[in-house]
């Protein structure tokens, strides 16, 4: 379960943060500001790669 929530917060993070530098170059009109966008794709890619570093695979004996 744990392996899902990290995978899906790293697909998150990955769009967010693309969408953000898209932002904040100008190519791209977001509902929020860039920065923010930029800033918490940043947040959850990293949390995402944390939770599938450092858990180990419990589901297998």
């Amino acid at each position: 379960m744990i392996k899902i929530l990290g995978f899906i917060l790293t697909i998150a993070g990955g769009i967010g943060l693309v969408m953000g530098i898209l932002g904040v170059f100008g190519s791209m009109e977001v509902g929020i500001s860039p920065w923010a966008m930029g800033i918490l794709g940043i947040v959850f890619f990293f949390a995402g790669i944390g939770l599938l570093k450092n858990r180990k695979d419990t589901d297998q004996n």
